[in-house]
């Protein structure tokens, strides 16, 4: 359980959202568990228990609260932050591995024995791997039950369950309601989507949210193909474990609409990890926002516009080879170099009725891939597929960013900015500072910053451990178009790197 008993109290009391995904509410007397901000009467102390997961809350034989959907809370932020074994695991469950390939897959992705990592995450989370996935599989079947008309022998399996029985006894265990019931109840509140492969559902976030970098940025580096722009949605494929999807994401004021058109139902779990972890939507802005603001130089740009997030990747693979095209030229100019690869690289795909036409392709696809750019930014493209290809490096949820960042070092021509590039939208370090990126010197100087490197790197001390969201907040200051949303007309890019990569 978690031990400031004190501290979550009073945020529950206040029913303050900040702490929704946190910790979770458990009350003894009604054997329910809720997130911080349910609307629901504030319970006495005695009867108050307070876990850091829902797995955590289910183990210890407490209920779903009807009313809050505590199951539908944004994550803890400190998955996505952290780089210890933990939240590795957190991710690698997050991305249904353990669904995949089991505990055991889990631990020697890790790197650990099972013993060694129930222990670690029993400590962490309060509860063991495959707890966690249970967990993970009860809000999958509920997304699956109330949104679809799949049958529900079909929701079982799409979930991860090994069995109906076990379907089924996990959902009443879970939400006190059979599968039955749970679908007989959405039926009043939203219409039913009739199609078995597209699953519209609503992705919760930690207020506030600015989208303009952020979507703005995925429509300003969009690649052909890949991903596109319709109206306010921000589209996309996906290459998942059962066959490629497509996602829509659309911000509004109070949630992301996601719509998501599947070859497999059983990649929804990985397809709602994967689109939160692009948009950044387990991050706690009101925390980061505070720090930044401690220095008065940047402090009027975040009151201006808070809550920016980073805008990541649903691949780091993808990521990292993007960011190589994108070394030392224009935004358009890596455009059109990644459009033609995937045009004569990438996996076809059907989307009626949109743009979408293809996978990004595989570093497999690459190898002997012809790139019109110069002779070392090519074998710096070569290298890092060759890498990529032998699993020399592993850009993964579950990666060690330590590791990880001591295999770019040996990669001829990725250089600081690159790495911090790979780190910040790949791996998702808070802490990435791209600090020779052109656009952050502009803003730099804009604001009264230093502008030379060294320099910089020591002002940015006192943003740890967010300066990847300081960046943010450095690009909005230079009025560019990866700073709109909608997206205006496309006017030529004035934005290059200045590396020395």
């Amino acid at each position: 359980m978690v031990e400031d008993f004190e501290r979550c109290y009073l945020a529950v009391q206040s029913r303050d959202p900040r702490f929704d995904g946190w910790f979770y509410t458990a009350v003894t007397s009604t054997h329910i568990y809720c997130r911080p901000s349910c609307p629901a009467q504030t319970p006495m102390r005695q009867n108050v228990r307070f876990y850091p997961s829902a797995a955590a809350a289910q183990l210890a034989g407490f209920r779903a609260c009807k009313r809050c959907r505590p199951d539908a809370s944004p994550g803890s932020p400190e998955w996505n932050s952290r780089a210890d074994v933990a939240a590795r695991a957190m991710r690698l469950i997050g991305d249904g591995l353990v669904d995949r390939e089991g505990v055991n897959g889990l631990a020697q992705r890790l790197g650990y024995s099972v013993r060694q990592l129930e222990r670690v995450l029993q400590n962490e989370i309060g509860a063991g791997p495959i707890s966690i996935a249970r967990s993970q599989r009860a809000q999958t079947a509920r997304i699956l039950i109330e949104t679809t008309t799949l049958a529900m022998t079909d929701v079982a399996f799409a979930a991860g369950f090994s069995s109906v029985r076990q379907f089924n006894d996990t959902v009443h265990a879970v939400y006190a309601s059979s599968p039955t019931m749970l679908r007989a109840r959405a039926k009043s509140p939203r219409t039913i989507a009739e199609a078995s492969t597209a699953i519209e559902l609503r992705l919760a976030f930690r207020q506030p949210l600015c989208p303009d970098n952020l979507f703005g940025h995925l429509a300003a580096t969009a690649v052909p193909g890949v991903e596109e722009v319709r109206g306010q949605t921000y589209r996309r494929t996906l290459r998942l474990a059962h066959g490629p999807g497509i996602v829509e994401l659309t911000p509004t004021p109070e949630y992301v609409s996601c719509r998501a058109v599947l070859s497999d139902m059983r990649d929804l779990t990985a397809t709602i990890a994967r689109s939160r972890w692009l948009l950044d939507l387990d991050a706690d802005p009101v925390a980061i926002d505070r720090q930044l603001s401690v220095d008065p130089s940047l402090a009027p740009v975040v009151t201006k516009a808070p809550g920016r997030r980073v805008p990541r990747s649903v691949d780091g693979a993808e990521m990292a080879l993007r960011a190589v095209l994108g070394q030392q030229v224009s935004t358009t100019a890596a455009q059109t170099h990644a459009g033609r690869l995937v045009q004569r690289h990438g996996e076809p795909i059907s989307d009626r009725g949109g743009g979408l036409t293809h996978l990004f392709p595989l570093p497999s696809a690459l190898t002997h891939a012809d790139l019109a750019m110069p002779t070392n930014r090519r074998a710096t493209f070569s290298a890092l597929v060759m890498a990529l290809q032998r699993g020399e490096l592993d850009l993964g949820p579950g990666s060690d960013r330590d590791e990880t960042m001591a295999a770019l070092t040996t990669i001829p021509g990725v250089g600081p900015w690159t790495r911090q590039v790979i780190a910040m939208r790949a791996l998702g370090d808070p802490n990435a500072f791209p600090e020779s990126d052109l656009g952050v010197r502009h803003a730099a100087e804009q604001l009264g910053l230093p502008s030379t490197s060294a320099a910089l790197v020591d002002r940015s001390q006192i943003w740890r451990p967010w300066r990847a969201y300081a960046v943010q907040y450095l690009w909005s200051v230079d009025e560019h178009r990866i700073n709109d949303w909608p997206p205006k007309p496309l006017r030529p890019s004035r934005r290059t790197k200045e590396t020395d990569d």
